[in-house]
């Protein structure tokens, strides 16, 4: 099975509360618009936050384009992570036409 989601089944994925939504982007990125309900921890303090992330439960990354989101998936898979990519990231999710917050938020 990829661990490649499109941003149609992560809007599907993330009603269930056993799901996890992680944002890898810098905070400036995440406060301009974002997924609802997702935890921002950028890209480069995952490592010291993996502990913070439960283990037996799937985790979705996302990033701007689905780039930096994909490194992070590949590391926790290897970890042993049920990890996966929103693929295309918060840009596909917008151009699919599923909602952002703010309200009148961006992708950045």
């Amino acid at each position: 099975m990829s661990s490649d989601y499109s941003p149609q089944t992560v809007s599907e994925q993330i009603n269930d509360p056993a799901v996890q939504l992680i944002d890898v982007r810098e905070p400036g990125e995440h406060a301009a618009g974002r997924v609802a309900g997702s935890r921002l921890i950028e890209l480069g303090r995952l490592t010291e936050e993996a502990h913070t992330i439960d283990r037996e439960r799937p985790v979705i990354f996302y990033c701007r384009s689905g780039a930096r989101s994909a490194m992070a998936t590949q590391a926790f898979a290897e970890a042993g992570f049920d990890a996966h990519n929103m693929a295309g990231g918060l840009l596909e999710w917008v151009a699919a036409g599923l909602p952002i917050e703010p309200e009148d938020g961006r992708v950045a």
